[in-house]
């Protein structure tokens, strides 16, 4: 069995993604917080780690998908596939859950006032994904690809400024959306909840998950690997 108790969450994750589920069921934040130790992570949730460990160990006695192995893919093949997976899934619904998220608060916002709250923060979110993902596609993504080839100074420096860039944008998206886990309860459409209102968090709870893939697959991944080419 793996000395897991002083691993990092994301390295967990790195080495074999099925281990998101475990962390995802127990409420661990594998992408943003994946720089915390299993010990650590599991103190600040109140957690015994033992538990965690053994779910982690069954894991090692049975096979890993290559599919999932993310860690073993060249980096332009991994550009390529957050760009065609994780970039289509925020671009498809990003605009659905700020109508809807608007929508649900002008009709059931009296009554649950912690709507408006999470209104104004997928507001946010928003904005601020739409520009993060354009400067992934146009700037960081390209510089990559191109550090494959050259690894000029200048494609050094433009990768290293914008993943420092990007991993300040990546802590508020997580941030925010951890907010609104929290004003909504995790999810849970109250009774008087209509159709609409139970799409909206059914959304919402698929972003998040999502949102935590992408992000990992970039701190974890995508990130560290793109700035050892950088000398860093």
């Amino acid at each position: 069995m793996k000395n897991y108790k002083t691993t990092s969450i994301g390295e967990i994750v790195t080495q074999d993604f099925r281990a998101a589920e475990i962390f995802k069921n127990a409420g661990i934040d594998f992408c943003c917080g994946g720089n915390k130790s299993l010990e650590l992570a599991c103190k600040e949730k109140n957690i015994d780690s033992t538990v965690l460990e053994t779910e982690l160990a069954k894991l090692e006695n049975t096979t890993v998908n290559a599919l999932h192995n993310f860690n073993e893919w060249n980096l332009d093949f991994l550009c390529d596939y957050i760009v065609n997976t994780h970039h289509k899934t925020v671009t498809r619904l990003l605009p659905q859950l700020t109508a809807y998220t608007l929508k649900i608060e002008q009709v059931h916002g009296a009554h649950h006032p912690e709507l408006v709250e999470i209104a104004r923060l997928f507001s946010q979110i928003n904005t601020e994904l739409l520009q993060h993902l354009k400067k992934e596609e146009e700037v960081l993504f390209p510089a990559i690809k191109e550090l494959l080839k050259s690894n000029s100074p200048e494609t050094k420096a433009t990768s290293i400024s914008e993943i420092t860039r990007m991993k300040g944008e990546h802590e508020f998206a997580g941030g925010t959306m951890d907010k609104i886990n929290v004003l909504s309860d995790n999810y849970s459409v109250p009774d008087d909840g209509c159709n609409t209102y139970r799409v909206t968090y059914k959304l919402l709870e698929e972003f998040e998950d999502d949102l935590h893939i992408h992000v990992h697959l970039e701190n974890n991944i995508l990130y560290p690997k793109a700035l050892s080419l950088s000398g860093r």
